[in-house]
């Protein structure tokens, strides 16, 4: 059983979770607005593991005793200077993200709530690859500079990527 104070945390969790896919639905459609399919079919395959995870916690707290408690989700941006603009912020949201999890462990140890840490280790390895895959697609904008050219060969091998929940 969770403690309250677990709950709320993985409640609040489950908040900037859906805000992360709404944060990159918001991203795609920019993409989308300035024809670059590829980006915007990649943020949306972030969006969609962003929700995944949110759903993951929601049943977590619902499966051991708690409640998940919807709340309201804060509005993202809509517009971004540039790509990489945009991979910069999703970089430091991600990076955000890990600090939001590495809390919620910390809680978890300072609860003794070994099931929730144990719980919490997927997302932990899940935001090293994160952080690693943004991280990767960031510095190819920072190489291409302002080159057009090199922006459509991003857009085309950021097309590829796609939506593959993880397996319990």
């Amino acid at each position: 059983m969770l403690s309250k104070n677990m709950e709320k945390a993985l409640n609040a969790q489950v908040n900037w979770e859906l805000y992360s896919s709404y944060f990159y639905l918001s991203m795609s459609s920019y993409f989308a607005s300035v024809s670059l399919a590829g980006c915007a079919g990649w943020m949306r395959v972030q969006a969609q593991e962003e929700l995944f995870h949110a759903i993951k916690i929601y049943d977590y707290i619902n499966g051991r005793g708690g409640r998940a408690i919807m709340e309201t989700i804060a509005k993202p941006p809509a517009d971004w200077k540039s790509p990489l603009h945009v991979f910069e912020e999703v970089l430091a949201h991600e990076q955000k993200v890990t600090g939001l999890i590495n809390s919620l462990v910390n809680l978890a140890v300072d609860e003794r709530d070994h099931a929730t840490n144990n719980f919490l280790q997927w997302f932990i390895s899940e935001q090293v690859e994160e952080e690693a895959s943004v991280g990767a697609v960031l510095e190819k904008f920072k190489l291409i500079g302002k080159d057009k050219s090199g922006l459509f060969a991003i857009d085309l091998e950021l097309a590829k990527r796609v939506f593959n929940p993880p397996t319990p």
